[in-house]
């Protein structure tokens, strides 16, 4: 069995996708939720999954990743930057709610990806799960999918429009890396 451990620094609406495919499968399973605080609302998604919940502040974050021994670490909304020595563990996915290399880059996350695609003028938003590395949304590109930006769309509108992506190709980024590696 393969493991995951999951990062998440919100709702996590990801975490739950992620997690509702991991107990359809029997090659891989949620380990391990990193929250990067207490109180976020992933942390109550991982207590219905039976999944374990470490709170950053509370100790060493590489040496509790390492207890785990993970194959893969997937950011769900997490919005800090990953050291070095977690990086080296294993290799680490994201999600971003945009097409990049557009709207990519320190700063450009949740709603503001969404005010800076409607200012564009672009017609077409989307999703990417990419690897993860030293720079902001820089790493190999995995998957992308495109959502369409519509006539009156709000950056909340739009930003449910493409969470909805989000939650399709993130599980399948993550089988797909499974049956590759």
């Amino acid at each position: 069995m393969k493991k995951i451990i999951v990062f998440a620094s919100g709702s996590g609406s990801n975490f739950q996708a992620l997690a509702e495919a991991c107990q359809n499968s029997k090659k891989e399973s949620i380990v391990l939720l990193v929250a990067s605080k207490k109180g976020i609302g992933a942390i109550e998604k991982a207590k219905n999954f039976n999944i374990p919940v470490f709170i950053e502040a509370s100790g060493d974050l590489t040496e509790e990743l390492k207890k785990f021994k993970p194959d893969l670490i997937c950011l769900a909304g997490y919005l800090k930057k990953i050291p070095p020595s977690i990086l080296a563990l294993c290799p680490i996915m994201n999600i971003h709610p945009a097409l990049l290399p557009k709207y990519g880059g320190k700063g450009m996350h949740g709603i503001y990806v969404h005010e800076a695609v409607l200012k564009s003028g672009d017609k077409i938003s989307g999703a990417t799960v990419h690897f993860i590395d030293e720079e902001y949304d820089k790493g190999k590109i995995i998957l992308q999918k495109s959502a369409p930006v519509l006539a009156g769309d709000t950056p909340q509108t739009l930003a449910k429009r493409v969470l909805e992506v989000e939650h399709q190709i993130y599980p399948a980024a993550v089988k797909e890396f499974f049956e590759n590696n």
